[in-house]
């Protein structure tokens, strides 16, 4: 329902999903020129769209496979909150849509009820605040546009309290959308701001599984060609 508040119809559009996107996707792809996901390494893939041929392939959100101005729309859903450098996660995203492209975020709220439970599956990782959000989409070059909130109703497993889930979604939107589970925003890529040039904060160190060793000493001793 929020989702589709932000997002109705994307005509022709080409639509990335990034993190745990695929369950949203579906709703999407029908008008879009083509729809695929991205999900990344430290989350882990599954198969999507199911029973098709796969769309789906892990990656690095700071270093995704795809050249400058590729997309139309980013969906990008519960990557920062995991992400190792947010900063240079939304920096990658700036650099994959297109002139005017669109992006889609999610995360849980840290002022929401679902963020301080551990066994939601919304207690791990970095909650965020309207303007922490908002913030973070300036730094990298973003123009943050419309907002909007979801899961309102407690976590809870009891029938009788997700039964009311679409009426406490319909009152919470109206009545205290500062405790919502979930926040959601929109941003345009910026094209008339300069980039900074800053070196990766990343620590990540990559190393193939079957890297070419080099000759021992023993074996550089009896061979007279070295």
């Amino acid at each position: 329902m929020a989702l589709a508040s932000l997002w109705t119809e994307l005509p022709g559009e080409r639509l990335m999903g990034l993190g745990y996107a695929a369950p949203y996707l579906d709703r999407f792809r029908a008008d879009a020129e083509r729809t695929f996901a991205f999900m990344p390494a430290a989350q882990g893939a599954v198969n999507w769209p199911a029973h098709e041929a796969s769309a789906t392939a892990l990656v690095f959100d700071e270093e995704l496979p795809l050249p400058d101005a590729a997309l139309d729309r980013v969906l990008m859903i519960h990557v920062l909150e995991f992400a190792e450098n947010p900063r240079e996660t939304l920096m990658e995203a700036w650099r994959v849509l297109a002139p005017g492209g669109r992006l889609l975020i999610v995360v849980p709220n840290r002022r929401g009820v679902w963020a301080r439970f551990d066994h939601t599956p919304f207690g791990s990782g970095t909650p965020y605040t309207r303007n922490q959000l908002t913030g973070l989409l300036r730094e990298a070059s973003f123009t943050p546009g419309a907002v909007a909130e979801a899961l309102f109703f407690p976590p809870s497993r009891h029938k009788a309290i997700q039964s009311m889930a679409r009426t406490t979604e319909r009152l919470g939107r109206r009545y205290w959308p500062f405790l919502s589970g979930l926040i959601i925003v929109e941003a345009q890529k910026r094209l008339y701001q300069g980039l900074p040039v800053a070196e990766r904060a990343s620590r990540r160190v990559f190393v193939p599984a079957l890297a070419t060793q080099g000759a021992s000493r023993a074996t550089r001793r009896r061979d007279p060609g070295f």
